[in-house]
């Protein structure tokens, strides 16, 4: 598998830089990207946070593109999103992302979206592991990669304890998985899981909410052709969801999360 890694694959927004170990991209909401309320939707959001980690992965020499030369891919394993405001139309928003630490069995980035006032409008963090292509199985990292430079601070500070599984359910929407769903790993992109999850809460809560926390543990893959259920339930307190994905046709658990909604 051939890919060009010319930079110019990496206009992804008007300028980017990296400083102090930290990589920030520029970017405008455009009008295509907002809901009827004038705000940049949540899926927005987590494909702004996507675009960040492919675009300092590839500064570091270590994207899906150089990972597939050596049979290897990225897989998100968990993800906590944590979002204090949405970005209107026409405004411009910083997207930071670094690396706190270094692992060996597991990698953690951070991130934050800056709104153009300075506050910060998301919070992310999350855990990534090296797949081998043709196990399907994690592999340790050999040393290859180097020493990559680090920032230690966590945006979210979450230790990635499990989530709880879903025992019965208020709610189920169905989906089959269309060719947009993919990514590069050609199965279905984590943000489309989140985005599924999502619309499987009550219309109520869909119309009048917006999600302020996120949190997701990746435990299996979709792929095109495939019939996935979102399954929800009501939490005590108000408008807390547990979800749960599986695949119709064996019953496979494919992503647990937990929303809040405010």
């Amino acid at each position: 598998m051939i890919f060009d890694l010319n930079p110019c694959y990496l206009l992804l927004s008007t300028c980017y830089l990296i400083m102090e170990n930290t990589y920030t991209f520029f970017y405008k909401i455009r009008p295509h990207e907002a809901n009827f309320l004038d705000k940049a939707t949540p899926q927005v959001l987590l494909n702004y946070l996507q675009d960040a980690a492919f675009g300092h992965a590839h500064e570091l020499g270590v994207s899906v593109f150089h990972l597939f030369e050596k049979g290897l891919t990225w897989v998100l394993s968990r993800y906590h999103v944590s979002i204090d405001g949405y970005p209107s139309v026409g405004e411009e928003v910083q997207i930071r992302t670094w690396i706190p630490s270094l692992q060996k069995n597991f990698f953690l980035r951070e991130f934050e979206i800056v709104g153009e006032n300075g506050d910060v409008l998301v919070r992310a963090s999350s855990s990534w592991i090296l797949v081998d292509l043709k196990t399907k199985k994690p592999v340790a990292e050999d040393g290859s990669f180097g020493e990559f430079p680090v920032v230690p601070r966590r945006a979210v500070d979450d230790e990635f304890g499990p989530l709880p599984a879903l025992e019965e359910h208020d709610q189920e929407e169905r989906f089959c998985v269309r060719i947009g769903d993919l990514d590069l790993n050609r199965h279905v992109n984590h943000v489309v899981y989140i985005q599924w999850a999502l619309e499987s809460v009550p219309k109520q809560v869909l119309k009048n909410c917006r999600p302020s926390d996120i949190e997701v543990a990746y435990r299996g893959e979709a792929k095109k052709g495939e019939i996935v259920l979102a399954r929800t339930k009501a939490l005590d307190g108000e408008n807390r969801f547990l979800h749960q994905l599986v695949r119709e046709s064996d019953g496979r658990e494919l992503t647990r999360l937990r929303t809040e909604w405010i």
